[in-house]
């Protein structure tokens, strides 16, 4: 193990870049899946005639997919029928698909555990159903759905790492470049992007018990 030659600065720089790549995926890749996640849960739970089962359906189907195959399908399958995207554009559109799923969920099961009670009082003042809903029965479901929702979001910083498969230049893609340099910077650079995904991690888990702290 060479971790003087791993961890010169031109490997550290590189590494570092990959893992702004990835923060990059994945900020992007949060804020879509959790708005498009929130539509997806709020439909589902209105039990719109047709629309509800319909993205009931989108949902399960794509929970039960494997993410790799997703990423393929967004990358490889989509250009042939004329949607072409570099490999950052693929790499976000099929982890918000792919989580927005399970955002959706988390978000359905949290609309779920508002007791109907609060939606009748919020029409008998006089609100409509989306204003109640808006008003009265997401901000509540909100607040029990930070810990999941914050673990899910962990997941997706993960799972970005999926992504090398198409040559994504994200963290995990840089450090097989810099280890195929030299077989024994191999360990000091898996040792390297394992703590720099620790303490992303880690910091986001502490911010979720903040949070839930603050809603209590």
């Amino acid at each position: 193990m060479d971790f003087v030659g791993a961890y010169e600065w031109p490997n550290i720089r590189f590494i570092l870049q990959g893992l702004l790549v990835t923060l990059e995926v994945a900020l992007y890749s949060i804020v879509l899946s959790f708005v498009l996640g929130c539509i997806l849960a709020t439909i589902r739970y209105s039990k719109m005639p047709g629309l509800s089962h319909a993205v009931g359906l989108w949902v399960e189907t794509i929970r039960n997919l494997p993410l790799l195959l997703i990423i393929f399908f967004t990358h490889f399958a989509l250009p042939e029928v004329g949607f072409k995207m570099n490999v950052f554009v693929s790499a976000v559109v099929a982890l918000t698909v792919f989580e927005s799923a399970m955002i959706a969920e988390i978000v359905r099961g949290g609309l779920l555990s508002i007791d109907k009670g609060q939606t009748e009082a919020g029409r008998a003042s006089g609100l409509t159903y989306l204003q109640t809903l808006w008003h009265i029965v997401l901000p509540q479901a909100l607040r029990k759905m930070v810990p999941p929702t914050v673990s899910q979001f962990i997941a997706l910083l993960k799972d970005t790492s999926l992504a090398v498969i198409i040559a994504l230049p994200e963290v995990v893609h840089n450090m097989n470049i810099v280890k195929s340099q030299n077989v024994n910077y191999t360990m000091p650079a898996f040792l390297l992007v394992a703590v720099l995904y620790f303490l992303v991690n880690f910091s986001l888990s502490r911010l979720a018990k903040r949070l839930e702290l603050k809603t209590h």
